[in-house]
């Protein structure tokens, strides 16, 4: 038996898994270095990761989704996302 599963959620979900990952690492190396002040430096450098992993999955699943849905209708989806950035990366 075999599962098929498409190449942009196989992508959309590794780079969830990579994300994770990495908050995983920066949480272990704040346990390492024991410092507020280095922890909160690390903790600032995740503030990076959210959004671009944010971006880039939704950008996948978009482009596998392309023949499926109107070019307004991706113009709409990367409108929603750039409104979700501004709101936190001004906030």
């Amino acid at each position: 038996m075999f599962i098929f599963i498409e190449k942009a959620v196989l992508g959309m979900a590794l780079l969830r898994v990579l994300s994770g990952s990495i908050e995983i690492f920066a949480a272990l190396l704040m346990l390492k270095l024991n410092s507020v002040e280095k922890a909160l430096m690390v903790n600032s450098s995740l503030a990076l990761v959210g959004p671009i992993v944010l971006v880039l999955t939704t950008t996948i699943g978009v482009l596998g989704m392309v023949g499926n849905i109107s070019l307004i209708k991706i113009g709409w989806i990367f409108l929603g996302v750039s409104c979700i950035l501004i709101g936190v990366l001004k906030a």
